[in-house]
């Protein structure tokens, strides 16, 4: 009976699928392969988004995600992507369903590209204006018309993707001497356009903080691109795309913090960051550039989190709509801090998440990880 179902009602029934269930349906048979195929499904508005744990290095050619609903961990091939397996790719964060890399080879400047690790789609964006090497990369996910679609429409999975990508700072050879110089001009790539173009220049002391120590931690709010630097203390470097400036500001107890990361939490600019010897904060920033504590990691999963070594070093932070994750490496457990349901809807709550130490029963190895929060999808973009 099931395998004579007309499309159009079998892939009603799919686009109520988790990702992961889906996948499986389309293992099934032929017929249904091609109607998952022929007919793009959208699960954003359905499932919450999965957390992927990406590797920092390319020594292994397996990424990780994981599956809230389940709390099953999956392991996605990423060999495919150029540079996998030498040394040369580096995650940066996601659109959508879209994950954007820094790829680089042998003596070459590195280079961007956008894929979907679940479709094995990739494009590499264009080469920039400027060579450079180490730059801050910043990344906006645009609203495009799909956003206002009802929850009748399934074309959501195969829009495309409205997105700019910020590069600033970097390492690039001089002209004149031939010796490598810090790169004081600021690109921007647009989705719609395929290209780079130079849109501003920053403060030499400003592309020397984004070159050195900034580990790509960037949000966008309220028309500013803030990066997080290291540079003695922690601080933001923000850029205000509207009136092409840049401003520094402050973090609070910056030359305390261990660890500090920026997320947007409630479209508002929100700093995650913990001290030697307490538990992890989160600051809101406000009005008058005032940083307002809004929640504290709970000594309980402070001391599950950290064991016996204590310290909040090399921890990072990625958030999501309506949740906050802590991690460290794909092993080591997460800490989340999550939007309660519909009824209690502005309340937060503290959870602990278990790490990833193996799949279907095999074990993994115990990566440093980037966090990637995203919607997984299963159908082809228009954009490769």
């Amino acid at each position: 009976m099931w395998r004579d179902l007309p499309f159009d009602l079998l892939a009603n029934i799919f686009y109520f699928l988790s990702p992961d269930s889906l996948a499986c349906a389309r293992s099934t048979c032929r017929q249904w392969q091609n109607c998952a195929k022929t007919r793009p499904l959208s699960h954003s508005k359905h499932y919450p988004d999965w957390f992927m744990a990406l590797p920092n290095r390319s020594n292994t050619q397996f990424c990780y995600a994981h599956n809230p609903i389940s709390k099953n961990w999956y392991s996605i091939p990423i060999d495919f992507l150029p540079g996998v397996g030498v040394g040369g790719v580096k995650p940066l964060g996601s659109v959508k369903s879209l994950i954007l890399f820094r790829t680089t080879s042998l003596n070459t400047y590195p280079h961007l590209l956008l894929c979907n690790p679940f479709t094995k789609e990739y494009k590499q964006l264009p080469k920039l204006n400027m060579s450079r090497t180490n730059p801050a990369v910043g990344l906006i996910a645009l609203d495009d018309d799909d956003d206002d679609d009802d929850d009748d429409d399934h074309s959501f999975s195969s829009s495309f993707p409205s997105f700019k990508v910020y590069v600033a700072g970097g390492m690039s050879d001089s002209p004149t001497s031939g010796c490598s110089a810090y790169e004081s001009t600021l690109e921007m790539y647009d989705s719609h356009y395929d290209t780079w173009q130079i849109v501003g220049s920053l403060p030499m002391e400003f592309a020397v903080r984004l070159t050195v120590w900034t580990p790509n931690d960037n949000v966008y709010c309220n028309g500013v691109m803030y990066w997080i630097t290291s540079a003695r203390a922690y601080s933001l470097m923000g850029f205000d795309i509207s009136s092409n400036t840049w401003r520094e500001l402050r973090v609070p107890m910056a030359s305390e913090l261990e660890f500090a990361s920026i997320v947007l939490r409630n479209q508002k600019l929100t700093l995650v960051g913990g001290t030697c010897g307490d538990c992890a904060s989160v600051w809101e920033l406000g009005q008058g550039d005032t940083w307002v504590l809004v929640g504290k990691v709970p000594f309980e999963l402070k001391k599950k989190f950290l064991g016996e070594k204590g310290s909040w070093v090399s921890t990072k932070c990625v958030s999501s709509n309506g949740a906050i994750y802590l991690y460290r490496d794909l092993e080591s457990g997460m800490i989340i801090w999550k939007e309660k349901e519909e009824e209690e809807k502005g309340k937060w709550e503290w959870f602990w998440n278990e790490g990833c130490s193996s799949v279907r029963g095999r074990k993994v190895p115990n990566l440093q990880i980037k966090g990637v929060i995203f919607p997984p999808n299963l159908s082809p973009s228009c954009f490769f």
